[in-house]
Order: structure tokens, then sequence, then C-alpha cells
């Protein structure tokens, strides 16, 4: 009788580190998702200082002038530009339905 339940219950156990293991995968994946737009955007940034001497005015300048793409169902971006000569602060921040 014993035996006979080690089985199902070996492959409950099983079952639930896989699902466990794959919401940290996903947890991990969104969190690299962040990380690289957020390089994008700074990148943008930096070129658009090299290429016009001033850093872009707002987000939409970047978008247009530099082929930026941005999921905006998906992620909020607050862009804070504070001189023409210094890096704006930029933040991306995941929306949460």
């Amino acid at each position: 009788m014993l035996r006979g339940l080690l089985l199902p219950c070996g492959a409950i156990i099983v079952l639930l580190f896989f699902m466990s293991a794959l919401g940290n995968l996903e947890s991990g994946r969104e969190g690299e998702d962040i990380r690289q737009l957020q390089e994008v955007l700074q990148r943008g940034c930096v070129a658009c200082y090299a290429a016009e001497g001033i850093y872009p005015p707002d987000l939409e300048y970047l978008k247009e002038r530099y082929g930026i793409q941005i999921d905006e169902e998906r992620y909020t971006v607050y862009y804070s530009r504070f001189a023409q000569n210094l890096m704006p602060d930029v933040t991306v921040l995941e929306n949460r339905p």
C-alpha cells in the first residue's frame, strides 16, 4: 500500500519543484527586460549627446530620432532632464495588471 502512494507523491513533488523553477525563471526574465530597456534608453541619450551636443529634451525625441521602441502597455518610463549638458535621469517601471 505504501509503495502505491510513493509514485503519485513523488510525481506531485517533482511537479511542484518544476512549477517553482518556472516562476523563478519568469521573474528573472522580467528583471532582465527592464534592465535592457534602461540600457537602451541610456545608450540613446549618449548617442544623441555625441551627435548633437545635447541630451534629448524628452522621451518622444529619443523615440522619433533614434528609433527607440517602448512597449508602453508593459512599461512606464520616467524621463527627467535637468540641463542640456547633464545626463537625464531615466527610470523604467513595469506596469502591473
